[in-house]
């Protein structure tokens, strides 16, 4: 998916899924798998940098496995303090560091020693757990620990992910008193969003994440006001996805990471509505393929 998005985006900057980090280090084979980008530099094709994502709880060990993904060629790292899913929180990571400040201060600390001063250390956090005014004083233990910028998910933890809780007002608040750089994430899933975003946060840059699947080209529909891709060409894109996806081992995933990118598309495209009706009780790539291709064939006819 990154490959694809920034051939056709000019993102500045993707950082990977997150790599659970518990009691060891990890081979450079799990870093390869997540950041495939590591064979070319830490980039895509395109050239837009990407930064592997850390996720864990003890500082030791992700400071040691931070300094073997820079050292793989990781364009910085980045930590999760955001991530909401009962699994991982129950097991000490993400989000519910928000809870423990000074974890977070450790944690960053410990991983800004430990890789090159030259590449950024960086962190995904949400306002809180349950009360957004927390954010101050996480923000302050990242910024104290050494972290170059942090990017804020404008909801805290028990928010999830629903619309009306967007808080984009405390980045505004959070950035009028940050000594580091600060980008606002949340509810960004067209112009208007970006522009609505941009004006209350008073931020420079803005991080997307559901909203990119939900619209192939919503990277350049924010900084350009670019129109929103067509679906015959959102139709190749999923063929080029598939070429991707039926490659080896991976194919057996395949049906349902299509299916997935679906339950997005459909946010944005009627049509996409229409053909997960006839692809959703599939579970073999081919006859998925062939939907496909017979949608391409109508989009151009």
């Amino acid at each position: 998916m990154r490959e694809m998005l920034t051939n056709i985006n000019d993102y500045d900057l993707c950082v990977t899924e997150f790599v659970r980090i518990i009691d060891s280090l990890l081979p450079s084979s799990v870093f390869y798998r997540l950041c495939p980008e590591l064979h070319h530099g830490g980039k895509t094709t395109s050239g837009t940098p990407v930064r592997v994502q850390l996720l864990g709880q003890e500082p030791v060990w992700m400071a040691e496995n931070a300094y073997r993904a820079s050292n793989l060629g990781s364009a910085g790292i980045d930590i999760n303090f955001g991530c909401p899913a009962k699994s991982v929180n129950k097991n000490r990571g993400g989000a519910v560091l928000l809870k423990e400040p000074e974890k977070i201060y450790q944690i960053v600390k410990e991983v800004r020693s430990a890789v090159c001063p030259t590449k950024p250390v960086t962190a995904k956090v949400r306002l809180g757990w349950d009360d957004p005014t927390h954010c101050f004083e996480i923000v302050d233990a990242v910024a104290q620990a050494g972290g170059d910028e942090i990017a804020i998910h404008a909801r805290t933890k028990v928010d999830g992910y629903k619309a009306e809780t967007i808080k984009w007002d405390y980045i505004h608040q959070v950035k009028e008193k940050s000594s580091i750089p600060i980008i606002a994430n949340g509810e960004v899933w067209n112009y208007q969003d970006g522009q609505a975003c941009l004006n209350v946060t008073q931020t420079d840059a803005l991080m997307i994440c559901r909203g990119a699947l939900n619209l192939p080209n919503l990277c350049n529909v924010i900084k350009r006001n670019e129109a929103h891709m067509p679906w015959h060409h959102v139709i190749q894109l999923l063929l080029k996805f598939s070429e991707f996806e039926i490659k080896g081992d991976k194919g057996l995933y395949y049906p349902n990471r299509v299916k997935q990118w679906f339950a997005y598309l459909r946010h944005e495209y009627p049509e996409a509505k229409d053909l997960f009706v006839d692809i959703r009780s599939l579970n073999k790539a081919a006859p998925i393929v062939e939907i496909l291709q017979r949608a391409q064939a109508l989009a151009h006819a």
